[in-house]
């Protein structure tokens, strides 16, 4: 059972019940609810207020969040106790995505390279963090939640950082990352068994626009991923491996992903991630000869042995983006989604619906993600833009410039 809506529960459900799963969807948000339908049942939760009847009356044998919010539902506890496996860590474990100076603490505390950073709890505090520091920053919320009072601020500036001090909301406080650049990457993982076994690096396009312009969006509007399971660039043995004993301690079994910039020829991390990822998670079950027994393995915290599928080392995913995103306090009519020809690649629709006539209908700002694999890059991205081209909205937008900066990582 997915805890999700729209293209993650689509998407996820969809490369699972390609592998032979019986999927279903619990509806975590108020939108979003047509697309899982497409590989599953799905349950609302205004109709059913807990997913743990559903999961016993049903037999189900493993539940994947979308969020980390789950943990900090009523009925998160009784879950938990159920005995159902979880694809994601638990209690103390989940601190380290949750709780962002807790992972500042924790890098220091195992030589991880880790941005200069702070927590302020007011304009007051932070601004005299800014006026002892005069250096950009990153401006985040302590405590990392889909419903967070502040969403990231990436300032390039000391004024940048000055002016968005005055204009953020204080009610959980603020943490302060030193900004070091733009030359970013991630590496995906799953830790399972006291081991750490890397899958993919990976890249996300976060910018609204081309040329990595516009504001950091609220999911990404691109996304690469390259089979990495050597950990070809150092990420996992830099940035992961160092945190092995502390995964064992309490004991932490799910998915791990670490983000970093590149700077002065070191990775610092950013922040980690205990989810496969959005953009990245259906590339990375599409790629797994058995992703349904890697999933339930690693919620049982057994020994992996990763396969993967034979000449399929790159994704690429991009985002068809509805009327007014990134700035989602625009708001456009329900609008008609055409599509020109067949598609030769995974399309998973997020805020579409279908009409009384039966077409299918835009509903809201993030309209599909296009994922497309192949044994290079380039016919990974091509492929992708190929099929993305055949969705017409109007009012809608992709980037075109995927791949094209930020690859390899560690360049910009």
């Amino acid at each position: 059972m997915v805890l999700g809506v729209g293209s993650f529960a689509h998407s996820i459900g969809g490369a699972l019940a390609a592998a032979g799963a019986n999927v279903s969807t619990y509806l975590t948000r108020d939108y979003g609810h047509f697309a899982p339908s497409l590989v599953g049942k799905t349950f609302s939760r205004t109709t059913f207020v807990s997913p743990v009847p559903l999961i016993k009356k049903n037999k189900i044998k493993v539940v994947i969040p979308q969020s980390i919010d789950w943990a900090q539902q009523p009925w998160a506890d009784e879950l938990q106790k159920s005995g159902v496996g979880i694809f994601s860590p638990t209690g103390e474990a989940m601190r380290i995505e949750r709780e962002r100076d807790f992972a500042r603490e924790l890098c220091v505390k195992f030589k991880v390279p880790f941005p200069k950073s702070f927590v302020a709890s007011n304009r007051i505090e932070a601004e005299k963090i800014l006026t002892k520091h005069p250096q950009p920053f990153v401006i985040k919320n302590p405590l990392c939640s889909p419903t967070s009072p502040i969403h990231t601020i990436l300032c390039e500036t000391v004024a940048d950082t000055r002016a968005w001090l005055r204009n953020v909301n204080y009610a959980e406080g603020v943490f302060l990352q030193e900004y070091l650049g733009r030359a970013e990457a991630g590496h995906i993982a799953l830790v399972s068994g006291g081991e750490i076994h890397s899958l993919v690096t990976n890249q996300e396009y976060k910018y609204a626009f081309n040329g990595n312009q516009g504001i950091v969006a609220g999911a990404p509007l691109g996304g690469l991923v390259e089979r990495d399971e050597k950990d070809k660039y150092g990420l996992a043995r830099e940035l992961l491996h160092p945190l092995l004993p502390w995964f064992r301690a309490v004991n932490y079994h799910g998915p791990i992903q670490v983000t970093a910039i590149k700077r002065g020829g070191t990775w610092h991390v950013i922040e980690y991630n205990i989810r496969i990822g959005v953009t990245s998670g259906p590339m990375i079950l599409r790629m797994l000869k058995n992703p349904v027994e890697t999933i339930l393995q690693t919620t049982r915290n057994e020994k992996l042995k990763l396969a993967f599928q034979r000449n399929v080392n790159f994704g690429c995913s991009l985002t068809l983006a509805g009327y007014g995103y990134p700035f989602t306090q625009v708001r456009g009519p329900h609008l008609p989604l055409e599509t020109k020809s067949k598609f030769d690649c995974d399309v998973w629709w997020n805020e579409v619906a279908r009409g009384t006539d039966g077409k299918l209908i835009a509903t809201g700002h993030r309209i599909a993600d296009v994922i497309a694999l192949a044994p290079k890059l380039n016919a990974a991205i091509a492929k992708a833009y190929t099929n993305i081209r055949k969705i017409r909205v109007v009012g809608s937008y992709f980037r075109t410039d995927v791949g094209q900066s930020l690859w390899p990582p560690g360049s910009i």
